[in-house]
């Protein structure tokens, strides 16, 4: 009789772990509380799916882990990026390749990795049983021997795979129900804490820009302690009714490990593709083009109109002055906050609507090389309920389809 496996939590690693395990003809059931498998992975890189990264060496996906990197390598040796687009290509998924090596299904379509992943793990010869949400561990001599479920169910197995996810975006099944699992089996749970999150900004001004996106601008995240720089980067962000999101915020929030109020300051260049002296020769264009109009009016073609009035306001520049009666020092003044946009960073959203859980299972109590517990015999962790986070571009897809898999080859 071929052994039992049960897998906790559909979503990319728990499905990975279910069909790796499936196909050498093991025994295997996923239990999933929702009633369809994957539900995160459909809102990943906005509803595209930034399913891993490009890179080609393993040392590029441990550098992109901000802890714990090394506890990675066993896994990613075995299940490479190339390894992942391989897998959803011949699953008849096309894939492209965009800027930073972000890989994306060719249509833009997350369920199209969904359904493939799904279909995947049917095939290999696993079951997925949907809206079953596992009470508890069937603990004996120390060893797992099943689930029981909140139904009253119980399924036994020579092996459980726990792949909840953490506890971020709660309504697509990662309620961090992994974390008291794994406590039930004697694990150490390091305190889960929001990674790749929205920042919210004391400044009142981020709350009257609500909505606006910029595209091509640069920010650079400055500790007020040391005025040391954190992080810096370039590409898309939004003013939100708290203060600050997009895809450079959001990674610039990973590398800020230990958020204090105030602490830190966002810096963002508004024109990053022009020095100091070339924008000010853009302001001497522009001014002395529309000098017959308010500034107000006079900065159309440099700025977003809704971001005029704060631009001025900062640069102390009356809105209803005429551009003809700007000063070099006003100038000058504007110019620098067109480089300078600085605002405060009050601290992070709620940990419900962070992309990733940073936090989880310690890794020291788990077997590198095969996703086992080190306590638990038979027990197995795959995913984000490991505390492993990585930055943004597809790394921590990655790091679910690698753990996944390591965890299905060996349980």
């Amino acid at each position: 009789m071929a052994q039992k496996i049960i897998v906790i939590g559909g979503g990319a690693a728990g499905l990975t772990a279910a069909a790796m395990a499936a196909r050498r003809g093991l025994d295997v059931t996923v239990l999933e509380r929702n009633a369809r498998p994957a539900r995160k992975m459909m809102i990943t890189g906005k509803g595209r799916c930034n399913v891993t990264n490009a890179c080609t060496l393993v040392n590029e996906l441990t550098e992109q882990i901000p802890g714990n990197g090394r506890f990675l390598y066993g896994a990613f040796s075995r299940f490479m990026p190339y390894d992942t687009m391989d897998l959803f290509e011949s699953l008849g998924v096309p894939l492209k390749i965009e800027r930073g090596n972000r890989v994306f299904p060719v249509s833009d379509k997350a369920v199209d990795i969904v359904d493939a992943l799904v279909r995947f793990t049917r095939r290999s010869g696993a079951r997925i049983l949907t809206e079953q949400r596992v009470a508890s561990l069937l603990l004996e001599d120390g060893a797992v021997k099943g689930v029981l479920c909140e139904d009253g169910r119980r399924y036994a197995a020579d092996a459980v795979v726990i792949a909840t996810g953490g506890c971020s975006y709660p309504l697509t099944g990662s309620t961090g129900d992994g974390y008291a699992l794994a406590r039930e089996a004697g694990h150490t749970v390091v305190p889960p804490k929001p990674s790749l999150i929205p920042l919210e900004t004391r400044e009142r001004w981020c709350a009257d820009l609500q909505g606006l996106a910029l595209k091509n601008v640069a920010i650079t995240v400055w500790d007020s302690e040391n005025y040391r720089e954190v992080y810096h980067d370039f590409g898309e962000m939004l003013f939100t009714h708290f203060g600050v999101s997009g895809p450079v915020i959001l990674s610039a929030s990973a590398h800020i490990r230990d958020i204090t109020p105030d602490r830190y300051r966002l810096s963002i260049d508004l024109k990053p593709a022009l020095s100091p002296e070339k924008l000010d020769d853009r302001l001497v264009r522009d001014l002395s083009k529309y000098s017959n109009r308010t500034m107000q009016n006079a900065l159309t073609e440099l700025l977003p109109r809704s971001m005029i009035p704060v631009v001025l306001s900062l640069a102390e520049i009356p809105p209803e002055l005429f551009a003809n009666r700007l000063t070099r020092e006003m100038r000058h003044d504007l110019g620098y906050v067109l480089k300078n946009l600085t605002c405060t960073i009050a601290g992070t959203r709620p940990i419900e609507e962070a992309i990733v859980t940073a936090g989880g299972v310690a890794t020291r109590e788990i077997d590198p090389k095969t996703m086992q517990s080190k306590l638990c015999p038979g027990l197995y962790f795959a995913g984000e309920v490991i505390d492993v986070d990585a930055y943004t571009g597809g790394f921590n897809l990655q790091i679910a389809f690698a753990t996944g898999a390591l965890a299905g080859n060996n349980c």
